[in-house]
Formats: structure tokens, sequence, C-alpha cells
């Protein structure tokens, strides 16, 4: 068992407060968003002092079992966003895998703002609420996006935005669903911004008493991206609110963005991310395009799977990870030969195994190699573990 040592990611969205407190720490006024725990190369973690993505080349089979391949194929986050993180997507694994190897072959180098792809890997995810949590995900009606347009009394607009706003309604009115909705995202994503910037300002004023929670979603990010084709791209989205304890699950081609909140993120090792919007980072409308499920779908919500223990939840949508989140009052033993990367939320915890003994407070982290199992966890606290696949205990 080997006690990790994370990197604290200062994207400008991220919490000031939220990180430090789970890591008992002074808050320092700098924006805190992401805690990574795992090895990909962007940020690995320390074990023992060494990096977790080294050791795991060194040793493969005892890291990460048998049939575990030679990488970590899970990356576990602590997410705080303290404002609206960019409307993105994902892509799936081919399309990774392609475009990552053109990429390479162009030169492009590794830490150029507009690489898109930092790796060969697909990266879907799931997201764990600790506290309410907001996001949109996943699109939703046309007709419901252009009953909200339609509804609203707007000013004279400058030729262009009228232009473009009665294009929108006429694409939403379209009897095609997956058609009108990517049809209208193309049409607001590529739109000039003389057109783009006084539409998105006279929506979100005309949204500003309305208590649908689409037209909300209008006026808070136009605080935060004032005249940004991304605010109205928002209202063909589902609004997901998560209470403390409820996940939603992010596939590839879903377009996304995290509003506000801290959860604990799983996802596979990657980091590729294709931006539209609602970030001052690199955008790439037409790869973004590309890869969208423009599918009407209800907001993504994840299930546990079914359990007896009302103290333990297991989330697994897919083979590549799954998040255990457990509340630990007594013994705990589990038994799959499986690597395991966990995160202590409350508490004090102590892992033991036939090679000794680690114990963690709040905040700290251990990854345990699929050699180190049986692994049997007591104290008194709440954990959150990642791993292969379905965990067996």
């Amino acid at each position: 068992m080997l006690r990790l040592t994370n990197t604290v990611q200062p994207y400008a969205w991220g919490s000031t407060t939220a990180i430090p407190r789970l890591l008992g720490r002074a808050p320092d006024g700098r924006p805190q968003a992401e805690l990574w725990l795992g090895a990909h190369a962007g940020a690995p973690s320390l074990a023992d002092g060494v990096r977790l993505d080294e050791r795991i080349a060194a040793a493969p089979v005892e890291f990460l079992g048998p049939d575990g391949g030679d990488r970590l194929g899970f990356l576990l986050k602590v997410l705080a966003a303290g404002a609206p993180l960019s409307l993105q997507a994902h892509p799936d694994s081919a399309t990774a895998q392609r475009r990552y190897a053109q990429e390479e072959a162009d030169g492009v180098p590794a830490d150029a703002p507009h690489r898109l792809y930092k790796d060969d890997s697909h990266k879907p995810e799931l997201l764990y609420a600790l506290e309410p949590f907001a996001a949109m995900a996943g699109f939703r009606s046309p007709a419901a996006a252009h009953d909200l347009l339609a509804g609203l009394e707007l000013p004279a607009l400058p030729p262009d935005a009228r232009d473009l706003h009665d294009e929108l309604l006429d694409v939403l009115a379209g009897p095609d669903a997956p058609g009108a909705l990517k049809e209208a995202t193309r049409l607001l994503l590529t739109a000039p911004a003389e057109a783009v910037a006084p539409l998105v300002e006279a929506v979100a004023t005309a949204c500003a008493d309305s208590e649908d929670p689409s037209a909300q979603c209008v006026v808070d990010l136009s605080g935060h991206y004032p005249g940004d084709a991304g605010v109205l791209v928002s209202v063909l989205l589902n609004q997901v609110r998560l209470a403390p304890g409820e996940a939603l699950y992010l596939p590839a081609g879903n377009v996304h963005a995290y509003l506000s909140g801290t959860g604990v993120e799983l996802m596979a090792s990657s980091d590729n991310v294709l931006r539209g919007g609602l970030t001052p980072k690199h955008v790439d409308v037409p790869e973004l395009l590309d890869v969208l499920d423009f599918r009407e779908l209800p907001p993504p919500l994840l299930a546990p799977l079914p359990s007896s223990d009302p103290d333990e939840q297991v989330f697994c949508p897919l083979p590549d990870f799954a998040l255990t989140v457990l509340t630990l009052g007594s013994g705990r033993r589990w038994d799959e030969h499986v690597p395991r990367a966990v995160l202590v939320l409350e508490g004090t915890l102590t892992l033991s195994s036939a090679a000794g003994t680690l114990e963690l407070e709040q905040g700290q982290a251990a990854f345990v190699t699929a050699a180190e199992h049986p692994l049997t966890l007591s104290g008194s606290g709440r954990l959150v573990a990642a791993s292969p696949g379905t965990p067996r205990r």
C-alpha cells in the first residue's frame, strides 16, 4: 500500500475553499478546481515519493494484476466548481485513437493550447455529488427549447441577431429531433459574434424574472460569459440537480457543463476534452460537432448497483471503472485482486493487508496494488475507492 501525494489543478473556475477544506488546509484565495489521484501523465500522483505511472510501468502485474494490462485505466478526481465549466464532450475510443495518432504525426506539441487529443483513450466519466451539484447534460426536446425562446418578449434586435433568432426557432420546430438539435447547435456555435452577442444579452434580460430552470441557467451563464454562444446552447440541454449521494454518468458524445458544486469524479484515464464555448481555453467547434450525440435523452442520472448494505454504494456504468462509496463503522474486507485508489472523505481509517498497515485521515489517499489483497478496512469514517469494473468482495 502506497501513500499518495496528489496534484491540485488551479483552473480558473475552481472553488477557493472546497478542496482545501477536504485536505485540512487553509484557503489561499486562489481557485483549486480538481484534485487528481491516478497515473495519468498530465499530473501523476506520487506514490511514496515516486511517480505512480513509473511504479506501474516497472511492475505492471504486481500493481494491476495479471489481466490488468500495463497502465492504470481509471483516474479519480475531486472536482470543486465555483463557477461554470466549459461546454464540452469527450470522444469514443476509436476517435481518440485515430485523432491522437493524427496529431502525433502532425507534430502538434503535447502542451500546445490547440492540441485536442492529449492521449489515445476515451473519457467516459461519472460524477458523485458530495454536496448539492448543478450541471447541464445531454440534449432535451427541441420543442421545449423552442417554447422557451418563442415565449420571450425580446426588444428590437439588430438585423443579424433577429435573423439568427428567427432561424433558430425555425430549426427547432423541425420534425426530426436529432436533426433539429444538431442544426441548432451548429447554427449557434458558428454564427458571427455580431449576431450572437446581442441575442445572448436580449435573451438573458428576458429570462431574468423566469422561474424556469433553463431560463435561470441562461441568466447565470450570461453573467459569467457575456455574449458567448454557449449561453444559448444551454437552452437545448437538460438541467440536472444532484443531491449529495446522487450521481450522473456521461458517456462519449454527451454534451455537458458542470455549473456548481463539489463531487468525486471517476473516469477513464484520459484528458481528452473537446470544447465549444463558455471557456477562455481553445474551442474547436467542428471537432466537437463531430463527436456529439444529438439524440434527445433524459438527464443522465446513474443509480448504484443493487445492494442490501445501506452503508455502501457501488456505481459501475461500464467495465472500465467502478466507484465505491463506503461509510465504515465496523470492519470490512475486500478480496478481489484489483488495483484501488482510496480517498478518505471523513474520519480515520486503517487499511491492512499481509504486507502491512496504513492509516489514513480525512483528505489522505492511498494506492493499493492488486497484489495486496485481500484488504481489510477498519476505523470510523467515509471513503471513496476507485477500481476497474465491479469490485467483488
